[in-house]
Order: structure tokens, then C-alpha cells, then sequence
């Protein structure tokens, strides 16, 4: 049976980190989920461990990347990779869906895609742009999330999309690799939900690094070879 390994990048996510371990956890063929606190401020670190992940603790905030790149390293020689944001809380479970793809062979890399946000978001800046790197560096591949964190990846993948992008050029990098490499990648219609952004300062400076990290990440893509 295939050897499923969970990363969940998390900084300070303490309200909602137990759930979303708890909920990872009984997906099936999951072997291990490990946490990579990424230097919080809280208590994300024991909650997650009280709910039964394994945690990876940095010292310095080391950004997505960084975290996953981290956690990928202490992974028990996985088959499949699973990656979940920290704040998906009970929603984690949905992560079977983009499981069930990759263990029948019927794609490489799944991206969940997620129900549109109730509230006002972004103006879709840094999703513009990250379409627009996938299908000039990626190929004929029209993103409906290009930004999405939620993503299962085969051994296949593993191996032609890692190490992972820094900070939030993360998802972009994944998507490009995986599709010049060839594998077959999957947009999952999930009912997932994370605590989104709004228009307000502090969504406002997350965005703005978002777009340099993604525009970053495109042009280290533009030079890449592999």
C-alpha cells in the first residue's frame, strides 16, 4: 500500500492547527503528518503535537518553502505527498479527494480548488499573474487555482518539483515543473475552507508579498533547466 506523508507549513495557527492535524490523520493511506512551525509566536507547535503530528520546530521564520523543504527531509520515504495549509481546520479531511487521483494512477499532481470567498477578497492581481507564468513557462495549462497550497503529489512529482520554490512562489513553481516534466496535473473541485484575506492592511501586505515571491519564483523559472 502506497505511504502517504502530510506537510502543514503552519506560523501561528494554534486556533485551528488540532483540528486540521486530526482531520489529516484519518485520510486514508496517511503514514505520518508532520508539522513545520515555522518559528510562531504561539502555541501551534503543542497543539499540533497534542493532536498527534509530528513537529518540526525552526528557530527562524523561514517562509512556505523554507517549511516544506524542511519537512520533506524528516518524511519517511513517502510514495505520495499531501500538503495542507494550517488553517484548513475540519476541511482537511476533503484532502482525499485530491488522495484518490493520485493512489488509482490517474494523475500526478492534484490542486484543490476551493468555493469562491463569501466575504471581498484581493483584485485578483497575484492570481493574474501566476496564470499567466503557468501558461507561458508551463504550457497549455489553464489554472483555476494557481495559488492553492492543497496539493497531493505522486512519487514522480516529488521527485521533479522539489525542492520547493521560496516563500509563496511555492504553488507557481510546483504547477511549471510538474508540467515540463510532463506529468499529468488535476484541478479537484474540493469543499475545502481557510481563513482568507480581506481588504484590509494586513491582507493588503500579504498580497503585495505574495506577488513579488510568485514574480520572483517565475523569473528563477524562465532560467531553470532540469
Amino acid at each position: 500500500m502506497a505511504r502517504t506523508a502530510v506537510l502543514i507549513p503552519a506560523h501561528d495557527e494554534e486556533e485551528r492547527i488540532g483540528a486540521t492535524v486530526s482531520a489529516a490523520i484519518g485520510l486514508p493511506t496517511v503514514s505520518e503528518v508532520i508539522v513545520i512551525d515555522d518559528a510562531s509566536t504561539d502555541d501551534t507547535a503543542s497543539r499540533a503535537e497534542n493532536a498527534g503530528a509530528r513537529v518540526v520546530r525552526l528557530k527562524e521564520n523561514v517562509g512556505k518553502g523554507g517549511a516544506l523543504d524542511a519537512g520533506l527531509t524528516e518524511a519517511r520515504d513517502p510514495d505520495v505527498l499531501l500538503l495542507l495549509d494550517g488553517d484548513l481546520g475540519k476541511t482537511a479531511r476533503h484532502g482525499e479527494l485530491l488522495l484518490h487521483p493520485i493512489l488509482t494512477d490517474r494523475a500526478d499532481m492534484t490542486i484543490a480548488c476551493f468555493s469562491p470567498p463569501s466575504g471581498k477578497g484581493g483584485f485578483g492581481l497575484v492570481k493574474g499573474l501566476a496564470r499567466w507564468g503557468i501558461t507561458r513557462l508551463g504550457g497549455d495549462f489553464d489554472a483555476r487555482a494557481p495559488l492553492s497550497g492543497q496539493r497531493a503529489l505522486s512519487r514522480a512529482a516529488i521527485d521533479a518539483c522539489t525542492p520547493f520554490a521560496f516563500g509563496y512562489g511555492v504553488e507557481v513553481a510546483l504547477t511549471i515543473r510538474a508540467l515540463r516534466a510532463g506529468l499529468r496535473v488535476a484541478e479537484v473541485e474540493t469543499a475545502m475552507a481557510h481563513a482568507a484575506t480581506g481588504r484590509d492592511l494586513a491582507g493588503f501586505i500579504h498580497r503585495g508579498r505574495q506577488f513579488v515571491h510568485v514574480a520572483l519564483a517565475l523569473a528563477r523559472l524562465a532560467f531553470e533547466r532540469r
